[in-house]
């Protein structure tokens, strides 16, 4: 599902919130849980503060914005960019909170509204607008953090195709994956990179030490996948604090993308634009996400 796809905007957001011209709470524009992972919902609900992603064409707070978009930048939302909302006097933002798209407009007395715009004929206005200023910005900031986590390489390095997957070492579809995509990896096409998280069974957390603290990670990871079913690498006897704190921060990423289970994969289609799924995916979906084979 790319991240076009999961971008949606909810009738729930009608109870938007005015922002005044001279401020905004500090947690007003927190983007609400995600129930499930193939949506990403722009809701008005406050939530714990967003975590900022770093995207090119942010806009900062700066005299040429208005207040309450100065004010949304300072809260962290990321990626502000002006759309034309089709009114007169009613200006229109697009931005993100975290991974959630977030629609402003500026009213014009300087007041602002945090929601979804719905028309005469009761549906939602500007999802097109919004979705298109952000599919790029999330899209990186999404592929950004995958990059800066401690995946393991399966594949060679200068494969043209790198997909990353969210992995078990106790999960049999991650297992499964790893297998169907051997003729894409072993031909060179593509670079699987896994990023380990203990979820499933009381000695994940071990054998993904086991893996992580290896003198060679790939090969590691090789040997779980390879015996998976005659019960994988052999657990480590200890646990470091780093690696220990490796798979907390991946397990954490790994909800804020909005994983559910394992495997989670993340990928470019053919037009470069990064796309998510969840679980195993189906015969006839492999080749969109490793490419032709």
């Amino acid at each position: 599902m790319s991240v076009r796809k999961t971008l949606a905007f909810t009738v729930g957001s009608l109870a938007a919130l005015f922002l005044s011209s001279s401020g905004m709470a500090a947690d007003a524009v927190s983007p609400a849980h995600v129930a499930a992972p193939a949506t990403t919902a722009l809701t008005a609900a406050p939530a714990a503060a967003p975590t900022a992603p770093v995207a090119s064409g942010t806009l900062a707070a700066s005299a040429t914005g208005p207040a309450v978009v100065q004010a949304l930048a300072r809260e962290g939302v990321t990626a502000l960019q002006p759309f034309d909302t089709g009114v007169k006097d009613l200006a229109g933002y697009a931005g993100l909170a975290g991974q959630q798209p977030v629609a402003v407009y500026v009213l014009p007395d300087g007041n602002g509204i945090v929601g979804t715009r719905i028309g005469a004929d009761g549906k939602p206005l500007d999802v097109e607008r919004v979705t298109k200023l952000i599919e790029t910005p999330l899209g990186e900031a999404i592929w950004s953090k995958l990059g800066a986590s401690q995946w393991v390489q399966d594949g060679k390095k200068d494969a043209p195709r790198i997909v990353y997957t969210f992995g078990d070492p106790n999960c049999p579809y991650c297992n499964r994956f790893w297998e169907a995509a051997r003729p894409w990896v072993d031909s060179g096409k593509v670079q699987l990179r896994h990023v380990l998280v203990a979820v499933i069974k009381a000695d994940s957390v071990t054998k993904a030490a086991a893996i992580l603290s290896a003198s060679n990670p790939s090969a590691a990871l090789t040997q779980n996948e390879q015996k998976f079913r005659q019960g994988g690498i052999k657990p480590a006897r200890n646990v470091s604090k780093t690696v220990a704190q490796t798979l907390q921060s991946h397990q954490m990423l790994m909800a804020e993308l909005g994983f559910r289970g394992t495997p989670g994969i993340v990928y470019r289609n053919g037009k470069g634009v990064v796309e998510r799924t969840n679980g195993m995916p189906p015969p006839e979906a492999l080749t969109a996400i490793l490419g032709a084979r």
